[in-house]
């Protein structure tokens, strides 16, 4: 295999046409699996970052075949640069929050794989759900779904102690109120999730929320059924994830960083593991990949 640069392949996926791009995208693939195949992948920064903006345009391709093949050689690069990618993080979220949304079940596994590698190679949790948060307020009701339906996936994989669960429930608590009853029903399921996570503390703080009677009403009900039926998964050691207030900007010790990569076990028989529109293949998955984290 003969050694490629990365200014080659910065010329080579600003190509428009889809044939093209899903050919160079194997073979930017292939490279990528090979160490030492692209000898300054970790030295040109400049042809490195209008690789990555270049990709992430193949991300929001109305081809599904491209979208994809963005997706694929985004997480290879993840694999590559682990935390070093984290400079990118801003410049792929908007693409990867759009792509919640998207009509084919694999191109919003494909996404939600990738939004949760970030959080375990990349950067701690609750810093990839800060920029995350801005896609609860989507204009497409999918993607506010799709972010719904990727924090539920991120609590099942991650527990809560990463994340400030309390900079999370007010946009939950909007989108209640969605005119959407998908959207409603996610952020519901999302809700729900916390609870069984953080029990009553959210119980607690839903009452402060000005939430409609009769909308809180059913919520805590289906509080009441996971506690009944012994669906609670509360952590053994002191959760903070509801009232740490403090920001997460990747430079100073918080409750997210020092609980990066050490995620809570995942359990099954999960109540709420699962909502999508009718005709999709379900809730989110994590994608082919085995669970990284050890229990």
């Amino acid at each position: 295999m003969e050694p490629r640069s990365m200014e080659y392949f910065s010329a080579q996926v600003q190509q428009k046409d889809v044939g093209g791009r899903l050919q160079v995208g194997q073979e930017l693939l292939l490279y990528l699996g090979v160490p030492g195949a692209i000898p300054d992948l970790e030295e040109n920064l400049g042809c490195l970052g209008k690789t990555v903006d270049a990709l992430t345009g193949w991300v929001g391709s109305s081809n599904y075949r491209v979208s994809l093949m963005g997706l694929e050689i985004l997480s290879a690069f993840v694999d590559r640069l682990s935390t070093r990618f984290k400079s990118y993080v801003a410049m792929v979220i908007v693409a990867l929050i759009d792509r919640l949304g998207d009509a084919k079940d694999k191109v919003r596994d494909k996404t939600q794989a990738l939004i949760l590698k970030l959080m375990d190679q990349v950067a701690p949790p609750m810093y990839i759900w800060e920029q995350l948060a801005s896609g609860f307020k989507h204009k497409n009701s999918q993607s506010r779904e799709g972010v719904c339906l990727c924090l539920i996936e991120t609590l099942n994989v991650f527990g809560a102690q990463p994340l400030v669960l309390s900079k999370l429930v007010p946009h939950l608590c909007i989108l209640f109120g969605d005119y959407n009853s998908q959207v409603r029903d996610a952020a519901t399921l999302a809700i729900v999730e916390i609870y069984r996570h953080v029990g009553d503390k959210v119980r607690m703080d839903l009452y402060k929320k000005g939430i409609p009677p009769a909308r809180l009403e059913t919520i805590l009900a289906k509080f009441d059924e996971v506690q009944n039926s012994g669906g609670m998964i509360l952590s053994v050691c002191k959760d903070k994830s509801f009232d740490d207030e403090e920001s997460v900007d990747g430079n100073r010790p918080s409750s997210a960083a020092s609980a990066f990569k050490v995620p809570a076990p995942k359990t099954s028989g999960n109540p709420v593991n699962s909502a999508r529109k009718p005709g999709s293949a379900g809730g989110p998955k994590v994608g082919g990949n085995v669970n990284p984290f050890k229990i």
